[in-house]
C-alpha cells in the first residue's frame, strides 16, 4: 500500500483527491492549514468522508512555518509520493497582496521541497495553474511555450516560480517531478468565491449576475472528477517512471465564453440570468485553452464530463448542501 502525502487536503480538489486515492488503495496523509480565505467549516465538511477511513491521517500544518514543522509532524511516517495542492488561491487578491502569495505559494513550496530532500522523499506531483500562460496569443496553450514574460498576476508568477523550484530540486537532488497546470476546475465543493459557485447562488437568490467585460473572455472549464483522474494517473506514472521531469496541462480543451457559461448556469438552475455589467478585473486573462495531447500520451488523461453534465452535478450538490444547512438552522430553533 503506497503512502501519498496530500497538501491542501481539506480544499476543493484535495478532498476529492484524498477520497479517490483511498478508493484506489493508497494510504493518505493529509495536511492543511485551514487558510481563512473561506470558512473552515466548509473544509471540515470536505474532509468528513476521508476522516472515517482508517487509511487516512490528518495533520493541521502550515508550510510557511518551514521544513522543521513538517519534520516534527511526520517524523515517524514513510511517504512514497507528495501531491502538493496547498496554495493561496485567487488572481484578484494576489494583485492586492502580492507578498502573501510569494510566501504561501513559493516559499512554502521551497519548505516542502527541503523537507522532502531531508526525508529522502523523491516523488512530487505539483499543482500549477493555467494562469502561467497569461495572455499568450497562440492557442491552444502548449507546455513548451516560453512563459518568462507571460504572467500578468502575482498568483501566476508564484505558480511559475514554484515550477522553477521543482526543476531545481530535480536537477540537484534527482527529484521525480510531474507539474500539472490545472484549468478552471469546477464541481461539487468548489470554493464559494469562484464564478460558477457565485453565479449559482446569486441565481437561486433571484439576484443579478456580475459580468466583467463584454462576456467574450473564455475559460477551459474542467470538471473536478476529470482533474482528479489526471492527478491519480500522474501519481501512478511517477511511481513507475524514475527520473521523470515533465509538465502537463490538465484541462478540457474546450474554452467556454463567459456569456455562454452564465447562460449554462442559468439553465442548470432553471433561472434566466439578469446581467450586471462591470469592467474587466486587473490580472484576468482573455482566454485559457489547454492542449492536452501531451497528457493524453503520457498518462492516458481523457476528460469525460461535458459542461452541462458537470453543472448538473454541481447544482445538485449545492442544493443538498443548502438544504442540509437550512435543516440545521431549523433544528436549532426552539419550538416553544
Amino acid at each position: 500500500m503506497p503512502t501519498a502525502l496530500v497538501t491542501g487536503c481539506a480544499g476543493f480538489i484535495g478532498s476529492h483527491l484524498s477520497e479517490r486515492l483511498l478508493a484506489d488503495g493508497y494510504r493518505v496523509i493529509g495536511l492543511d492549514n485551514f487558510d481563512p480565505f473561506y470558512d473552515r467549516a466548509l473544509k471540515l465538511a470536505n474532509l468528513s468522508a476521508s476522516l472515517k477511513n482508517p487509511n487516512f491521517a490528518f495533520h493541521e500544518v502550515d508550510l510557511r512555518n518551514g521544513p522543521s514543522a513538517l519534520a516534527a509532524t511526520l517524523a515517524t511516517e514513510h511517504v512514497d509520493v507528495v501531491v502538493h495542492l496547498a496554495a493561496k488561491a485567487g488572481v484578484g487578491p494576489s494583485v492586492r497582496e502580492p507578498a502573501a502569495y510569494l510566501e504561501a505559494n513559493v516559499l512554502s513550496t521551497v519548505h516542502l521541497l527541503e523537507w522532502m530532500r531531508q526525508a529522502e522523499v523523491r516523488n512530487l506531483f505539483f499543482a500549477s495553474s493555467s494562469s502561467v500562460y497569461g495572455n499568450t496569443v497562440e492557442l491552444p496553450f502548449r507546455e513548451d511555450m516560453a512563459l518568462l514574460a507571460a504572467c500578468i498576476s502575482p498568483y501566476a508568477a508564484s505558480k511559475l516560480s514554484a515550477e522553477q523550484f521543482t526543476f531545481t530540486y530535480h536537477h540537484l537532488y534527482g527529484f521525480n517531478v510531474l507539474n500539472a497546470r490545472f484549468f478552471t476546475v469546477y464541481g461539487p465543493r468548489q470554493r464559494p468565491d469562484l464564478a460558477i459557485h457565485k453565479f449559482a447562488r446569486l441565481l437561486r437568490a433571484g439576484q443579478p449576475i456580475p459580468m466583467y467585460g463584454d462576456g467574450s473572455t473564455a475559460r477551459d472549464y474542467t470538471f473536478v472528477a476529470d482533474t482528479v483522474d489526471g492527478i491519480a494517473r500522474g501519481i501512478a506514472y511517477l511511481l513507475t517512471h524514475p527520473g521523470t521531469y515533465q509538465t502537463i496541462n490538465l484541462g478540457n480543451s474546450t474554452p467556454i465564453k463567459l456569456r455562454d457559461l452564465i447562460t449554462a448556469v442559468g439553465t442548470a438552475v432553471g433561472v434566466v440570468p439578469v446581467l450586471d455589467m462591470h469592467p474587466m478585473q486587473a490580472g484576468d486573462v482573455e482566454v485559457t485553452y489547454a492542449d492536452i495531447s501531451k497528457a493524453r500520451h503520457l498518462i492516458g488523461y481523457n476528460p469525460q464530463t461535458t459542461l452541462a453534465e458537470g453543472l448538473q452535478q454541481f447544482i445538485r450538490w449545492l442544493q443538498e448542501t443548502e438544504d442540509a444547512s437550512a435543516s440545521l438552522v431549523l433544528d436549532s430553533v426552539p419550538t416553544s
